[in-house]
């Protein structure tokens, strides 16, 4: 049996001694450690960026409270009147306006003027005053129409391409606006202190419409539409 038990080598001690330094050396990545030499390094971690307190979340942005304009009761009978004259009995008011959007505020502006208000009021007004305006002009093709104005409004369009509808139309469409208005001044960027005062200004504003109503509301203005412009209006 000697042939058998000669067959297997013993290890010499310099084997032994290269083997475990083999062991002990720390491993390079690669098939095997679940490393790869062909992979391309990681880009470092980016740090998420901090949110901007100034910046509002979309979220809070669509839930914004609508501000509340009250119209004055002495107005309300009229906004219904005004909806019976054109939805109902299918008359117009009749265009370009006896008294236009524009002399409306103009007369307001020289109203507070004549009273001695302070410059900072004044300015107050007259800022005011261009912000309605803006507001009626940008607001009417949109959102102060019935759709059997849509027509006569298409006809202004083309008749009077460069006037600002503010020019053209006039009392019942600018009270329309203030029914309208709330919605769209929740997304000013105004803080609750300056939307209180814009609100006073607003409200200021409609009780001259109301104190004024028997010279500025009145359906002997508007005028039962032609069989031709209903079959338009279809």
């Amino acid at each position: 049996m000697r042939g058998a038990s000669s067959g297997k080598k013993t290890a010499s001690p310099q084997q032994k001694n290269l083997e475990k330094t083999r062991k002990n050396k720390p491993k390079s990545p690669g098939n095997g450690d679940g490393g790869s030499t062909s992979e391309a390094p990681q880009p470092p971690r980016k740090k998420r960026a901090r949110a901007d307190p100034t910046v509002e979340s979309e979220e809070a942005f669509k839930n914004r409270v609508e501000v509340k304009v009250k119209i004055p009761e002495e107005l309300k009978p009229w906004l219904v009147e005004d909806w019976d004259l054109v939805t109902r009995q299918k008359q117009l008011f009749q265009l370009p306006a006896k008294k236009n959007v524009d002399a409306i505020l103009e007369e307001y502006a020289n109203c507070k003027r004549s009273q001695g208000s302070v410059d900072n009021k004044e300015y107050a007004v007259n800022e005011v005053v261009a912000g309605i305006k803006e507001y009626f002009n940008v607001m009417l093709g949109t959102q102060l129409l019935y759709k059997f104005e849509r027509p006569q409004y298409a006809e202004i369009l083309m008749a009077h391409p460069d006037a600002p509808m503010s020019q053209v139309y006039g009392a019942p469409h600018l009270l329309r606006l203030f029914v309208r208005i709330g919605a769209m001044l929740a997304y000013t960027p105004l803080d609750e202190k300056s939307l209180a005062l814009l609100l006073g200004y607003l409200h200021d504003f409609l009780k001259y419409l109301a104190k004024n109503f028997a010279a500025l509301f009145t359906a002997s203005d508007y005028k039962v539409a032609s069989a031709e412009y209903h079959r338009k209006a279809l």
